[in-house]
């Protein structure tokens, strides 16, 4: 199935004469919409793109080529009337639709891919088309320049900025049937030019079917403000419903903070995997030295490496650069770099009292950790599945455990809470698995 970009347009409302940049260009966190409008469309498994391009088309294509980097397929179609209303640049794209269905997205629109994976499985006729509409717009939602529908039964009865009484917002998505065309030409002589005319044709006769969006973020991305409601909606996307609560409260928010620089740098998520290792290693070193200072500063660094550590996946998540490698190296890093801390601790310990009482906690504090997070990713599974998650013993709370023993300097008493904590956890787990129903 094809999807159908609109990006012709200039994007008054958005863009300063002196920008020079048309509005689907504009960079969100790293990303040019426009780009970001396609990798979600392609996550979702759309991979051949009509792109309507009109107001300097050059750039848009500069920013995408032929579609090979993005792993994708793209065809330019040019709109030299691109002052007129955006059904003239869907029209444009008319010739080259060979399928009975494409899907149609507006340019400037930032979705949750799941939302192109719901309206692609629906079946429509020739004459039809469906929209995703947000029943329950959020905040960000700027009301007054959405597009509104009245909805009776999946069927849309009345569609148009103006309406004072409506169901929901238009989400800028739509699937369409060809025959949409024949609409969208003879509205045109009308001189009504926007797809919205069409659509109010359709649904006057109840051809336009809705699509509930189901509270997933979208956004029209349209002005400065709503390029910044975008930037935080994506960011707070990020923060994942199995997060310790170190993470949620402490390291979450400093990490939000890096991200947002890095996705700016060219900085790959495997590099910044490779960083917090490295800072994983001095800690353990300084450790390994035995004295409050360079237990002290020892520490901070394990905190330090904890809050990077969130930075690879968040970077990798607002570039589309997520994969299972990704997380298979930084998961691999990680439990190298836990050993690496302890086994640091272990040798400062040592320097003050060289027993093996210390190595069968150190011992116990590696096999604890190293179980624990054997078992987290079923565990996280188990508690997404649940959906009233308590409390979670992670990666998060460990490092800050270790940070809080190095500055009240108690090493030997933070490797006896590792080795007990760990283990205890780890078989906790067992029973919490063991009550779960077969299947």
């Amino acid at each position: 199935m094809k999807a159908v970009i609109l990006a012709a347009g200039m994007g008054k409302r958005m863009r300063s004469p002196e920008s020079g940049e048309p509005k689907s260009a504009k960079k969100v966190l790293g990303l040019p919409i426009i780009k970001r409008v396609i990798l979600s469309a392609r996550r979702a498994g759309i991979k051949d793109f009509i792109i309507v391009v009109g107001y300097l088309a050059e750039r848009i294509k500069e920013i995408l080529g032929d579609g090979k980097d993005l792993k994708v397929n793209i065809m330019y179609v040019e709109n030299n009337e691109w002052e007129k209303g955006n059904g003239v640049s869907l029209l444009k794209a008319k010739a080259h639709i060979d399928d009975d269905r494409f899907i149609l997205i507006m340019g400037d629109h930032l979705f949750d891919p799941a939302m192109i994976e719901d309206i692609k499985r629906i079946q429509i006729k020739d004459d039809e088309a469906v929209l995703m509409v947000d029943f329950n717009p959020a905040p960000c939602i700027d009301l007054q320049d959405a597009t509104k529908v009245k909805v009776r039964d999946n069927h849309i009865e009345e569609i148009s900025k103006q309406l004072v009484e409506y169901d929901g917002v238009d989400c800028g998505i739509f699937l369409c049937g060809k025959g949409v065309f024949a609409v969208l030409e003879e509205e045109i002589k009308r001189g009504r030019e926007g797809i919205t005319d069409a659509m109010s044709v359709l649904a006057m006769n109840n051809k336009l079917l809705s699509l509930d969006s189901k509270g997933r973020f979208w956004l029209d991305v349209d002005t400065e403000v709503a390029l910044k409601n975008a930037e935080k909606n994506l960011l707070k996307g990020l923060i994942k419903p199995t997060d310790g609560i170190v993470s949620r409260y402490i390291n979450r928010p400093i990490s939000l903070r890096i991200s947002r620089i890095l996705v700016n740098k060219t900085i790959k998520p495997n590099t910044i995997s490779v960083i917090s290792f490295i800072v994983s290693v001095v800690s353990a070193l300084l450790f390994s030295i035995g004295n409050y200072f360079s237990t002290l500063i020892g520490g901070l660094l394990v905190q330090f490496s904890s809050i990077l550590d969130g930075c690879d996946g968040e970077v990798a998540r607002l570039k589309f650069e997520d994969n299972e490698y990704g997380a298979w190296f930084d998961a691999t890093l990680d439990r190298y770099a836990d050993a690496i801390v302890i086994f640091g601790i272990i040798l400062g310990l040592l320097n003050y009292n060289s027993n093996m009482v210390t190595w069968i906690y150190g011992y116990l504090a590696i096999t604890g950790t190293f179980i624990t997070s054997y078992t987290a990713t079923k565990y996280d599974a188990l508690l997404k599945l649940k959906k009233n998650t308590t409390w979670r013993f992670g990666r998060d709370i460990r490092m800050f455990i270790i940070m809080i023993g190095a500055v009240l300097n108690e090493m030997y008493y933070l490797l006896i809470a590792l080795a007990l904590l760990t283990n205890i956890v780890s078989l906790r787990r067992l029973y919490v698995f063991r009550e779960q129903p077969a299947g």
